[in-house]
């Protein structure tokens, strides 16, 4: 089995397509087939399941696949150290939870490399998502936050996948709402004040989907509730339906706009629940490349001199 098996695989998983694989790695659909046939065979696995719908991976094929992405990664992180040229397009992807702050990094980051030679990827997903992203190497990076009451559960999924946190900025909960919101002018809001108005949350799916909230408190019973699945339509009823979420305060105007404020959440009922620790996960052991380092390098900072 070679390195570059392992990188035909990896591109037929991420495609889904055996014909569109052959095209972008400039190879043709028998060698390609070929490849996977003795990979399999050298194995005594198999990787995809031929179907209608393209190329499947089994769940032999799964696991295989990521230790594959595993792989390739370190030892495109040793090219990088040591050699001049890698003679491949570098990669760098992050998932993250909905957070402006981690979109606007992102880009200042991006502005620094020469886009035709490097591949990035940004996923505003769902928190379970970024957990499986970063497990199979999808993403080298995934944002999400850990409090009181997600914690056990966020940090069993990510022993389950050989993942660790990272604590980045501790965050009391504020209360992001439009600035015509007839709570806007408060110094402070209390779920008694939040009563008459939609919550609105970030639609997570599946059972237990509270633990995976994008919003702290996610776990109370709210009268009003409307989900959203992106950050653009979440603003859209802020303004519209007077809706509010709750968040870290750590809000980026540069792309949200300056139409919202976020305001101080005050609930002594809640104040042992109201914290929120943002962070970063990532594969234990993996060597993380220079453009992650330098895109965590990013966040410390902004995080730091953008605290509410």
């Amino acid at each position: 089995m070679t390195l570059q098996q392992l990188r035909y695989i990896v591109k037929v998983a991420d495609i889904g397509s055996l014909n569109k694989a052959a095209d972008e790695l400039y190879v043709s659909q028998p060698s390609l087939s070929a490849a996977l046939r003795e990979v399999e065979n050298e194995l005594g696995i198999t990787v995809f399941r031929r179907s209608g719908r393209g190329m499947e991976l089994t769940s032999d094929g799964v696991e295989f696949v990521t230790s594959a992405r595993g792989i390739l990664i370190q030892y495109d992180r040793l090219m990088e150290q040591y050699t001049k040229e890698g003679g491949i397009k570098k990669k760098f992807g992050i998932s993250t939870q909905h957070y402006s702050f981690a979109v606007k990094c992102f880009v200042e980051v991006v502005k620094q490399f020469n886009t035709t030679e490097y591949e990035f990827a940004i996923r505003e997903t769902k928190t379970r998502e970024i957990i499986d992203d970063v497990h199979a190497l999808r993403s080298e990076i995934g944002i999400l936050f850990l409090s009181n009451f997600n914690r056990k559960t966020i940090e069993k999924q990510l022993q389950a996948n050989d993942l660790e946190f990272v604590k980045l900025k501790e965050c009391r909960a504020y209360v992001y709402l439009a600035k015509t919101h007839p709570l806007a002018s408060r110094e402070s809001i209390s779920f008694a004040d939040l009563e008459p108005y939609p919550c609105l949350s970030f639609e997570q799916g599946g059972e237990a989907s509270y633990y995976y909230a994008e919003e702290i408190l996610g776990e109370k019973n709210y009268k009003r509730v409307i989900k959203a699945n992106d950050r653009a339509t979440m603003l859209n009823l802020m303004i519209g339906l007077d809706g509010y979420t709750l968040c870290s305060g750590l809000i980026c105007e540069e792309l949200n706009g300056g139409a919202y404020k976020a305001v101080p959440f005050v609930d002594p009922e809640f104040d042992s629940e109201g914290v929120m620790e943002i962070g970063y996960i990532k594969k234990r052991n993996l060597i993380m490349g220079k453009i992650a380092e330098l895109y965590i390098k990013e966040l410390k900072a902004y995080l730091d001199e953008h605290s509410p």
